[in-house]
C-alpha cells in the first residue's frame, strides 16, 4: 500500500522560511513524478510544484522564485523549500505521488496523496 506522510508545516511571520517534507512508502518512489499541492480555505487545490522521475521540475507562476521543490530518491523524500512566504501562501499542503513515469501537472495525474500539513504565515 503506498503512503506519503508530510512534515514541516507550522506558523511563520511574513517574509520567513519552511522546508516541507513528503516520505512515501509502498512504491518503487524513483519511477514517479512528485507535486506538492495546496488548498486555502474557500479555494480549489492547486499544483504548487511538482519534479518528475528525471529531475525536471515545474513551480507556478505565484511561487516561482520562492518555493523550490527537490526530491532525494534515496530517502524516498521530497521537499518543498518555501522562502519569502506571504500570508497568501497560508494553506493546507499536500503532497501526491503521480500515477506512472514523466512530468504530471494535473490532479488527475496523481493517484495517492499524503494527509496535509498546515501552513500558516501571519502578516
Amino acid at each position: 500500500q503506498v503512503q506519503l506522510v508530510e512534515s514541516g508545516g507550522g506558523l511563520v511571520q511574513a517574509g520567513g522560511s519552511l522546508r516541507l517534507s513528503c516520505v512515501a512508502s509502498g512504491r518503487t518512489f524513483s519511477n514517479y513524478p512528485l507535486g506538492w499541492f495546496r488548498q486555502a480555505p474557500g479555494k480549489a487545490r492547486e499544483l504548487v510544484a511538482q519534479i518528475d522521475n528525471g529531475g525536471s521540475t515545474y513551480h507556478a507562476n505565484s511561487v516561482k522564485g520562492r518555493f523550490t521543490i527537490s526530491r532525494d530518491n534515496a530517502k524516498n523524500t521530497v521537499y518543498l523549500q518555501m522562502n519569502s512566504l506571504k500570508p497568501e501562501d497560508t494553506a493546507v499542503y499536500y503532497c501526491a505521488i503521480g500515477r506512472g513515469p514523466g512530468s504530471a501537472r494535473f490532479q488527475i495525474q496523481y493517484d495517492y496523496w499524503g494527509q496535509g500539513t498546515q501552513v500558516t504565515v501571519s502578516s
